[in-house]
């Protein structure tokens, strides 16, 4: 058996005001729960280190750059590079990217038990919008702030296995599994901060915001064999909501943790990455199974098309 232990690590909510300093001693203390119940991996969400700032409109959208790191690790979070290789623990957590020729992105990295990036990952299917919109009960100004990840879906043989990355809005889209499916994923890590009510459709609270992440991850994980390890910032930052649901689900879409809380919460799995064997060599085993004679639409076009009328 190929075990690894891995850690989801819920947060609750960052408030503007709080400091790179104070968020990344929660990170810590997670981190060194972590350590004690014997985890290999620690999953941190998406913005680990802040606020989930694209609800705020900037006007001039390089106020927003206080947000983003210059430097991975940086100043700021050397420290938890630094427990976390003391510890032996590799883990994966997401941030706001400044690159040095002055490019955005919503990234998560790899880190491996010696403290060493072995991988990064952008984020790809960017929600929301660019402008600032008077129709919504709240901004998501992601297409503002961010630009498309330019890294595709990579994955990486590290801790025993191969594992790939995503966040938030990309475990909607089939294609996110699918491509890293294709490269023989075991385990995909995912944070999210997402909004308790969709901001263009009132009466979809949280139930059905917890509904969707659920489907969403388990259906991923279920038709392409792998493990998924998905982790909320959640609660009310600075008045707005965040569902929490963090969850560890199997090869077979079963959920094997969930987060009981919307605050720093630790979920605990020792995964057998060789469960993901059966899938991958029976009802999708994609050399014998697919048909990409017939997908060509999925990378020819984005919108759809319906047929002409008769």
């Amino acid at each position: 058996m190929r075990m690894l232990t891995v850690a989801a690590a819920q947060m609750g909510p960052i408030q503007k005001a709080d400091s790179r300093a104070a968020v990344i001693a929660r990170m810590i203390a997670l981190l060194d729960e972590a350590k004690g119940k014997g985890a290999d991996l620690v999953v941190y969400p998406e913005l680990a280190l802040t606020t989930f700032f694209p609800r705020w409109y900037h006007e001039d959208r390089g106020e927003a750059d206080i947000w983003f790191e210059d430097a991975m690790p940086g100043p700021a979070t050397q420290v938890l590079f630094d427990r976390a290789r003391e510890h032996g623990i590799a883990m994966s957590f997401g941030y706001a990217e400044k690159t040095s020729d002055g490019h955005h992105f919503n990234t998560s990295v790899l880190v491996d038990k010696t403290g060493v990036i072995v991988g990064k990952y952008r984020k790809i299917h960017l929600p929301g919008h660019a402008e600032y919109d008077p129709e919504r009960t709240h901004q998501h100004l992601e297409k503002r702030y961010f630009e498309p990840g330019d890294l595709g879906f990579p994955v990486w043989r590290t801790l025993g296995g191969v594992l790939g990355m995503a966040i938030c809005n990309d475990r909607r889209w089939p294609e996110t599994y699918r491509v890293m499916g294709l490269q023989g994923v075991e385990m995909v890590l995912i944070g999210y901060n997402t909004p308790s009510v969709n901001s263009q459709r009132g009466a979809e609270g949280p139930e059905k915001r917890l509904f969707h992440n659920r489907l969403s991850v388990q259906a991923g994980a279920y038709q392409n064999a792998t493990w998924v390890v998905a982790v909320a910032k959640a609660g009310d930052e600075d008045g707005h909501h965040m569902i929490g649901g963090s969850l560890i689900v199997d090869p077979n879409g079963e959920i094997v943790a969930e987060a009981k809380t919307e605050g720093d919460e630790l979920l605990v799995h020792a995964c057998n990455l060789d469960e993901t064997a059966f899938g991958k060599s029976t009802i999708f085993d994609f050399a014998r199974h697919r048909r990409i004679e017939h997908y060509g639409i999925i990378t020819s076009q984005t919108g759809a098309v319906p047929p002409p009328e008769a």
